[in-house]
Protein backbone atom coordinates (compact mmCIF):
# COMPACT_ATOMS: atom_id res chain seq x y z
CA UNK A 1 0.00 0.00 0.00
CA UNK A 2 1.53 3.33 -0.90
CA UNK A 3 1.89 5.88 1.58
CA UNK A 4 0.36 9.08 2.33
CA UNK A 5 1.42 11.39 0.55
CA UNK A 6 3.97 14.26 3.46
CA UNK A 7 1.58 17.29 1.52
CA UNK A 8 -1.09 16.70 4.27
CA UNK A 9 1.27 17.37 7.24
CA UNK A 10 2.39 20.74 4.92
CA UNK A 11 -0.34 23.49 5.47
CA UNK A 12 -0.85 23.36 9.59
CA UNK A 13 2.94 23.27 8.85
CA UNK A 14 3.93 25.99 6.77
CA UNK A 15 1.14 27.87 9.30
CA UNK A 16 2.61 27.01 12.62
CA UNK A 17 6.42 28.29 10.78
CA UNK A 18 4.51 31.67 9.40
CA UNK A 19 3.36 32.21 12.73
CA UNK A 20 5.88 31.93 14.26
CA UNK A 21 7.74 34.15 11.25
CA UNK A 22 5.68 36.79 11.98
CA UNK A 23 6.20 36.76 15.74
CA UNK A 24 10.21 36.90 15.14
CA UNK A 25 9.29 40.18 12.33
CA UNK A 26 7.43 41.74 15.34
CA UNK A 27 10.27 41.30 17.68
CA UNK A 28 12.65 42.86 15.76
CA UNK A 29 10.62 45.94 15.17
CA UNK A 30 10.78 49.64 16.59
CA UNK A 31 7.62 49.52 19.08
CA UNK A 32 4.87 52.18 18.27
CA UNK A 33 4.84 53.24 21.64
CA UNK A 34 1.31 55.05 23.39
CA UNK A 35 0.95 57.69 25.67
CA UNK A 36 -0.52 56.08 28.89
CA UNK A 37 -2.22 59.37 30.01
CA UNK A 38 -3.20 58.98 34.16
CA UNK A 39 -7.52 58.81 33.35
CA UNK A 40 -9.10 55.82 32.29
CA UNK A 41 -10.63 56.53 28.91
CA UNK A 42 -7.39 57.13 27.79
CA UNK A 43 -5.55 54.28 28.97
CA UNK A 44 -8.43 51.52 28.36
CA UNK A 45 -8.38 53.09 24.45
CA UNK A 46 -4.59 52.44 24.41
CA UNK A 47 -5.51 48.98 25.41
CA UNK A 48 -7.67 48.41 22.60
CA UNK A 49 -5.61 50.31 20.30
CA UNK A 50 -2.69 48.04 21.02
CA UNK A 51 -4.53 45.11 20.64
CA UNK A 52 -5.52 45.96 16.62
CA UNK A 53 -2.03 47.45 16.32
CA UNK A 54 -0.64 43.81 17.55
CA UNK A 55 -3.08 41.55 16.17
CA UNK A 56 -4.20 43.50 12.91
CA UNK A 57 -1.01 44.77 11.52
CA UNK A 58 1.91 42.57 13.40
CA UNK A 59 3.72 45.73 14.95
CA UNK A 60 4.49 45.72 18.29
CA UNK A 61 3.15 48.09 21.24
CA UNK A 62 4.65 49.75 24.18
CA UNK A 63 3.37 52.22 27.12
CA UNK A 64 4.86 55.24 28.69
CA UNK A 65 2.91 56.55 31.82
CA UNK A 66 2.53 59.97 33.04
CA UNK A 67 0.97 63.30 32.75
CA UNK A 68 -0.29 65.50 29.98
CA UNK A 69 2.10 67.66 30.30
CA UNK A 70 4.96 65.37 30.60
CA UNK A 71 3.85 62.95 27.81
CA UNK A 72 2.95 65.99 25.17
CA UNK A 73 6.39 66.54 25.56
CA UNK A 74 7.89 63.06 24.93
CA UNK A 75 5.90 63.30 22.19
CA UNK A 76 7.43 66.26 20.82
CA UNK A 77 10.85 64.67 21.71
CA UNK A 78 9.87 61.46 19.98
CA UNK A 79 10.52 59.71 22.56
CA UNK A 80 6.45 58.06 22.13
CA UNK A 81 4.78 58.55 18.59
CA UNK A 82 0.52 58.39 19.23
CA UNK A 83 -1.62 60.53 22.12
CA UNK A 84 -4.57 58.57 21.92
CA UNK A 85 -6.26 61.22 24.02
CA UNK A 86 -5.26 65.12 23.24
CA UNK A 87 -7.35 67.65 24.78
CA UNK A 88 -6.48 70.35 22.43
CA UNK A 89 -9.11 72.54 24.65
CA UNK A 90 -7.14 72.59 27.23
CA UNK A 91 -3.91 72.51 25.32
CA UNK A 92 -3.89 74.91 22.63
CA UNK A 93 -0.99 76.80 22.65
CA UNK A 94 1.31 73.48 23.45
CA UNK A 95 -0.33 72.06 20.69
CA UNK A 96 0.30 75.30 18.09
CA UNK A 97 4.06 75.38 19.28
CA UNK A 98 4.03 72.05 18.47
CA UNK A 99 2.54 71.43 15.12
CA UNK A 100 4.27 74.93 13.87
CA UNK A 101 7.56 73.10 14.88
CA UNK A 102 6.39 69.91 12.68
CA UNK A 103 7.11 68.09 15.76
CA UNK A 104 3.22 66.52 15.84
CA UNK A 105 0.68 65.67 13.18
CA UNK A 106 -3.47 65.71 14.04
CA UNK A 107 -4.53 61.82 12.59
CA UNK A 108 -8.01 63.64 13.42
CA UNK A 109 -10.80 63.88 15.74
CA UNK A 110 -11.06 60.64 18.70
CA UNK A 111 -14.00 62.11 20.05
CA UNK A 112 -16.03 65.70 20.39
CA UNK A 113 -18.79 67.81 22.00
CA UNK A 114 -17.96 66.93 25.46
CA UNK A 115 -18.69 69.45 28.38
CA UNK A 116 -16.35 70.16 30.65
CA UNK A 117 -16.96 72.06 34.19
CA UNK A 118 -15.24 73.30 37.28
CA UNK A 119 -18.45 74.40 38.80
CA UNK A 120 -20.92 71.67 38.87
CA UNK A 121 -23.02 70.69 41.70
CA UNK A 122 -25.47 67.27 42.32
CA UNK A 123 -29.18 68.58 41.55
CA UNK A 124 -29.75 68.28 45.04
CA UNK A 125 -28.15 71.12 46.13
CA UNK A 126 -29.53 72.82 43.79
CA UNK A 127 -32.58 72.17 44.36
CA UNK A 128 -32.37 72.99 48.01
CA UNK A 129 -30.86 76.39 47.12
CA UNK A 130 -32.70 77.76 43.88
CA UNK A 131 -31.13 80.48 44.05
CA UNK A 132 -27.65 79.22 43.87
CA UNK A 133 -27.02 79.07 39.99
CA UNK A 134 -24.28 81.22 38.88
CA UNK A 135 -20.31 80.91 39.75
CA UNK A 136 -20.19 84.50 41.31
CA UNK A 137 -22.97 83.32 44.09
CA UNK A 138 -20.19 81.48 45.45
CA UNK A 139 -18.72 84.66 46.48
CA UNK A 140 -21.71 85.17 49.33
CA UNK A 141 -21.23 83.74 52.52
CA UNK A 142 -24.22 81.30 52.84
CA UNK A 143 -22.89 79.10 49.84
CA UNK A 144 -18.97 79.45 51.13
CA UNK A 145 -20.63 77.79 54.53
CA UNK A 146 -22.46 75.41 51.95
CA UNK A 147 -19.39 73.83 50.82
CA UNK A 148 -16.76 74.48 53.52
CA UNK A 149 -15.65 71.51 54.92
CA UNK A 150 -13.31 70.90 58.35
CA UNK A 151 -10.27 71.52 56.54
CA UNK A 152 -11.56 74.67 54.00
CA UNK A 153 -10.41 77.46 56.59
CA UNK A 154 -14.10 78.43 56.33
CA UNK A 155 -13.94 78.95 52.58
CA UNK A 156 -16.16 76.97 49.94
CA UNK A 157 -14.22 73.67 49.09
CA UNK A 158 -14.09 73.13 45.52
CA UNK A 159 -12.64 69.55 44.16
CA UNK A 160 -10.43 70.05 41.26
CA UNK A 161 -8.40 67.76 38.78
CA UNK A 162 -5.60 65.50 39.50
CA UNK A 163 -2.70 66.72 39.33
CA UNK A 164 -1.96 65.13 36.12
CA UNK A 165 -4.24 66.46 33.80
CA UNK A 166 -4.25 70.02 32.42
CA UNK A 167 -7.43 71.05 33.65
CA UNK A 168 -5.54 71.13 37.25
CA UNK A 169 -4.21 74.25 36.06
CA UNK A 170 -6.78 75.92 34.52
CA UNK A 171 -9.15 75.36 37.12
CA UNK A 172 -6.76 77.37 39.29
CA UNK A 173 -6.81 80.32 36.80
CA UNK A 174 -10.49 79.85 36.25
CA UNK A 175 -11.07 80.71 40.16
CA UNK A 176 -8.45 83.35 39.78
CA UNK A 177 -9.91 85.07 36.95
CA UNK A 178 -13.66 84.71 38.66
CA UNK A 179 -12.32 86.67 41.91
CA UNK A 180 -12.97 83.51 43.83
CA UNK A 181 -9.55 83.07 45.51
CA UNK A 182 -10.48 84.47 48.52
CA UNK A 183 -13.98 82.03 48.96
CA UNK A 184 -12.48 78.65 47.17
CA UNK A 185 -10.25 76.45 49.23
CA UNK A 186 -8.92 74.09 46.18
CA UNK A 187 -8.38 70.53 47.04
CA UNK A 188 -6.74 67.81 44.80
CA UNK A 189 -7.57 64.28 44.20
CA UNK A 190 -5.22 61.61 43.80
CA UNK A 191 -6.70 60.00 40.76
CA UNK A 192 -9.97 60.01 39.22
CA UNK A 193 -11.53 56.89 40.96
CA UNK A 194 -10.68 58.84 44.10
CA UNK A 195 -12.48 62.19 42.61
CA UNK A 196 -15.75 59.16 41.71
CA UNK A 197 -15.09 57.65 45.13
CA UNK A 198 -15.88 60.78 47.12
CA UNK A 199 -18.81 61.93 44.97
CA UNK A 200 -20.58 58.85 44.68
CA UNK A 201 -20.25 58.96 48.47
CA UNK A 202 -21.59 62.22 49.45
CA UNK A 203 -24.02 61.71 46.70
CA UNK A 204 -25.40 58.97 48.49
CA UNK A 205 -25.74 60.66 51.73
CA UNK A 206 -27.25 64.18 49.90
CA UNK A 207 -24.42 66.16 51.26
CA UNK A 208 -23.08 69.69 49.17
CA UNK A 209 -20.09 69.31 47.02
CA UNK A 210 -18.78 71.44 44.41
CA UNK A 211 -15.90 70.73 41.76
CA UNK A 212 -14.91 69.62 37.88
CA UNK A 213 -16.55 66.83 35.96
CA UNK A 214 -16.39 66.22 32.24
CA UNK A 215 -18.82 63.76 30.40
CA UNK A 216 -16.85 61.28 30.40
CA UNK A 217 -16.52 60.96 34.14
CA UNK A 218 -18.31 58.17 35.95
CA UNK A 219 -19.96 59.89 38.59
CA UNK A 220 -20.73 62.78 35.87
CA UNK A 221 -22.58 59.74 33.61
CA UNK A 222 -24.51 58.23 36.86
CA UNK A 223 -25.59 61.25 38.89
CA UNK A 224 -27.62 64.59 38.46
CA UNK A 225 -25.12 66.67 38.05
CA UNK A 226 -26.09 70.46 37.60
CA UNK A 227 -23.14 73.45 35.97
CA UNK A 228 -23.43 76.46 37.51
CA UNK A 229 -23.86 79.58 34.84
CA UNK A 230 -20.78 81.37 33.66
CA UNK A 231 -19.95 83.72 31.17
CA UNK A 232 -20.12 82.09 27.59
CA UNK A 233 -16.58 80.69 26.41
CA UNK A 234 -14.53 83.18 23.73
CA UNK A 235 -11.04 82.91 22.22
CA UNK A 236 -9.74 85.67 24.01
CA UNK A 237 -10.98 84.92 27.45
CA UNK A 238 -9.59 81.79 27.26
CA UNK A 239 -6.27 83.37 26.24
CA UNK A 240 -6.45 85.81 28.88
CA UNK A 241 -8.06 85.43 32.14
CA UNK A 242 -9.82 82.18 31.78
CA UNK A 243 -12.87 83.83 33.05
CA UNK A 244 -15.64 81.80 31.51
CA UNK A 245 -16.66 78.25 30.78
CA UNK A 246 -14.86 76.04 28.94
CA UNK A 247 -15.18 75.15 25.70
CA UNK A 248 -16.61 72.33 24.34
CA UNK A 249 -13.83 69.50 24.60
CA UNK A 250 -12.61 68.39 21.06
CA UNK A 251 -9.97 65.35 21.65
CA UNK A 252 -7.37 64.96 19.02
CA UNK A 253 -5.57 61.65 18.17
CA UNK A 254 -1.60 63.14 17.69
CA UNK A 255 1.17 61.38 16.31
CA UNK A 256 4.94 61.60 15.79
CA UNK A 257 5.18 62.93 11.87
CA UNK A 258 7.84 59.77 11.16
CA UNK A 259 5.04 57.13 12.15
CA UNK A 260 3.02 58.01 8.93
CA UNK A 261 5.72 56.91 6.59
CA UNK A 262 6.72 53.47 9.18
CA UNK A 263 3.44 52.40 9.99
CA UNK A 264 1.05 53.64 6.92
CA UNK A 265 -1.44 51.36 7.48
CA UNK A 266 -1.67 51.68 10.99
CA UNK A 267 -2.27 56.11 10.92
CA UNK A 268 -4.83 55.00 8.33
CA UNK A 269 -6.70 52.97 11.03
CA UNK A 270 -6.18 55.72 13.75
CA UNK A 271 -7.66 58.34 11.06
CA UNK A 272 -10.61 56.15 11.07
CA UNK A 273 -10.88 55.71 14.61
CA UNK A 274 -13.64 57.87 16.55
CA UNK A 275 -15.67 57.08 18.85
CA UNK A 276 -19.30 59.14 20.00
CA UNK A 277 -19.76 60.40 23.61
CA UNK A 278 -22.02 57.72 24.40
CA UNK A 279 -19.15 54.93 23.34
CA UNK A 280 -16.56 56.97 25.02
CA UNK A 281 -18.60 57.08 28.48
CA UNK A 282 -19.12 53.15 28.32
CA UNK A 283 -15.46 52.74 28.46
CA UNK A 284 -15.28 55.29 31.90
CA UNK A 285 -18.37 53.16 33.36
CA UNK A 286 -17.14 49.93 32.77
CA UNK A 287 -14.23 50.05 34.53
CA UNK A 288 -16.42 51.91 37.27
CA UNK A 289 -19.04 49.04 37.09
CA UNK A 290 -16.54 45.81 37.08
CA UNK A 291 -13.78 47.03 38.73
CA UNK A 292 -12.12 45.33 35.60
CA UNK A 293 -8.35 46.66 34.47
CA UNK A 294 -7.97 48.48 30.82
CA UNK A 295 -6.74 45.45 29.36
CA UNK A 296 -10.27 43.64 30.38
CA UNK A 297 -12.02 46.63 29.12
CA UNK A 298 -10.09 46.42 25.90
CA UNK A 299 -10.82 42.70 25.38
CA UNK A 300 -14.65 43.54 26.32
CA UNK A 301 -15.14 46.46 23.94
CA UNK A 302 -13.62 44.58 21.12
CA UNK A 303 -15.93 41.63 21.81
CA UNK A 304 -18.65 43.81 22.26
CA UNK A 305 -18.20 46.34 19.34
CA UNK A 306 -16.49 44.71 16.32
CA UNK A 307 -19.47 46.97 14.15
CA UNK A 308 -17.67 50.17 15.41
CA UNK A 309 -13.73 48.85 15.03
CA UNK A 310 -14.34 46.93 12.27
CA UNK A 311 -15.18 50.35 9.95
CA UNK A 312 -11.50 51.18 11.07
CA UNK A 313 -9.24 48.56 10.20
CA UNK A 314 -9.00 46.25 6.51
CA UNK A 315 -10.67 43.38 5.73
CA UNK A 316 -7.57 41.24 6.47
CA UNK A 317 -6.47 42.89 9.87
CA UNK A 318 -11.05 42.49 10.98
CA UNK A 319 -10.40 38.31 10.28
CA UNK A 320 -6.79 38.43 12.29
CA UNK A 321 -8.23 40.61 15.47
CA UNK A 322 -11.68 38.56 15.40
CA UNK A 323 -9.46 35.23 15.85
CA UNK A 324 -6.86 36.77 18.33
CA UNK A 325 -9.83 37.14 20.59
CA UNK A 326 -11.46 33.79 19.47
CA UNK A 327 -8.38 32.41 20.69
CA UNK A 328 -8.12 34.58 24.30
CA UNK A 329 -4.99 36.21 23.33
CA UNK A 330 -3.18 39.44 24.71
CA UNK A 331 -1.58 42.08 23.27
CA UNK A 332 2.52 41.63 24.17
CA UNK A 333 2.71 45.21 24.87
CA UNK A 334 0.09 46.03 27.73
CA UNK A 335 1.46 46.75 30.94
CA UNK A 336 1.30 45.10 34.49
CA UNK A 337 -1.93 46.17 36.27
Amino acid sequence: MMAKPARFFFIPLLAILLAGYGVAVMAQQQPIIFSDLAWDTARSQNRIAQYIVEKGYGYPTDVLPGSMTGLFQALRQGETDVVMEFWISTNTQNWQEAAIAGEVVSLGINVGGILQSAFMIPAYVQAAHPELDTVEDLKEEQYQRLFATSDSGGKARLVTCPTSWACHDINSMQIAGYGLAEHIHITVPESEAALNSELFDLYAKEEPWLGYLDDSVAAAIKLDMVQLEEPPYSDLCWATTKACAYDKARILIAARPELLERAPEVTRMLRAWQLDVALYSGLSLQGTDSGASHADIAIWWLNENEDVWSQWVTEDAATAIREALDRGERAEGWPDE
